[in-house]
């Protein structure tokens, strides 16, 4: 059995030709940083789903108007794409956002809350305590 498929094999390269391409070859000024997080692609290499994060981006109006840039830009990666890999047939490109980073600050931001929180009531307790004893 093979170790690795041949779709991720191309899905990784395509992410590592695609992180390039967006940061040097697409110019649109209302585009923003833009990180490929994943990409997967078909089993017949028909498609491929381009995960995107927006750094510092989470209005949802500028997430759209980002994946719109994408979605037009799409058939001049597809063609830069075919230049550098050798591929008897190039992915159609399709762009999602990644809402799993923006997902896990939230989900940090609320554990280090939670935290904080249990440490300022355990210091309260101790404290409570510390003057049970001293007026005795």
């Amino acid at each position: 059995m093979r170790e690795f498929k041949r779709t991720d094999r191309v899905a990784d390269q395509l992410q590592k030709e695609l992180a390039v391409l967006i940061q040097r070859e697409v110019k649109d000024p209302r585009l923003g940083m833009i990180t490929v997080s994943g990409v997967t692609v078909s089993r017949d290499l028909g498609y491929a789903d381009i995960h995107v994060t927006l750094l510092g981006e989470q209005e949802p109006e500028r997430i759209k108007e980002n994946l719109q840039v994408l979605k037009r830009a799409a058939g001049f990666l597809r063609s830069q794409v075919a230049k550098r890999i050798q591929l008897r047939h190039v992915p159609e490109l399709r762009f999602h956002y990644d809402e799993s980073v923006v997902r896990g600050q939230h989900l940090s931001s609320l554990i280090e809350e939670a935290v904080s929180t249990d440490r300022a009531r355990q210091v309260d307790e101790e404290g409570d305590s510390d003057q049970g004893e001293e007026t005795r």
